[in-house]
């Protein structure tokens, strides 16, 4: 089915009577729309269509929507797989895939879905930890916490998203050492490139997406991508 596309000017205002930060957008007819960021819970740039041949995944009995964008099959919601423990305990190897819920209420996991540490979210692959490397080094796809047939993006493969502009983005915040924070103002999203022993590589949305790196020791969310 057909759907509206939006063309996005990477434009970030700030009102100077109301102090909260506004996205213009500009929609394929020609008119505009201001979208207060602080008020957001999701924002949809672009919409695409279900995969071909794969319009859901059931995976640990909760239904996820496919979207295919470009030559990419993503998951439409954010992964929500594992146990909940609260934020003051700590994720560990232990067999069994935790996650926190965002004040630690698990109606904010069926919304936004888990945060997961780093290590968490590629299951400790090759060794993988939160203060050092994998060993040997990731090659592949690395399927972690993700479906069979599907894996955590690498750094390129969300470099290829970004200049495609295509992704509905839950806005899920993200649980550190100060807490949780910033739910339905920022969304930050796992690869499973290393920047160094102690940070990964990260796709992230608070106005305009782009990406940069995170302490592997934060708990964020995971996107899959179909292998």
């Amino acid at each position: 089915m057909k759907v509206i596309f939006f063309t996005i000017i990477l434009l970030i205002t700030v009102s100077t009577i109301f102090p909260q930060t506004v996205m213009t957008i500009k929609k394929d007819n020609g008119t505009y729309e201001d979208i207060l960021i602080t008020n957001a819970i999701e924002i949809t740039f672009y919409i695409y269509s279900a995969c071909a041949g794969t319009p859901t995944v059931v995976y640990d009995n909760k239904t996820y929507n496919t979207v295919q964008i470009g030559d990419q099959c993503w998951l439409k919601e954010n992964l929500d797989i594992g146990t909940r423990i609260n934020g003051s305990e700590n994720q560990t190897d232990n067999g069994t895939i935790e996650k926190y819920c965002y004040n630690d209420s698990d109606a904010n996991c069926i919304t936004y879905g888990g945060l997961y540490l780093w290590a968490e979210a590629v299951q400790y692959k090759n060794g993988a930890t939160n203060t050092s490397s994998p060993n040997p080094p990731f090659t592949g796809n690395v399927q972690g916490i993700c479906p069979t047939g599907w894996h955590l993006p690498t750094n390129d493969e969300f470099t290829v998203l970004l200049n495609t502009l295509g992704f509905s983005v839950l806005l899920a915040g993200r649980f550190d050492s100060f807490g949780f924070s910033n739910l339905g103002g920022d969304g930050y999203f796992w690869s499973s490139s290393e920047y160094n022993a102690m940070e990964a590589d990260i796709m992230y949305m608070n106005g305009p997406f782009s990406w940069s790196y995170l302490g592997k020791n934060q708990g964020i969310s995971v996107r899959c991508l179909k292998d």
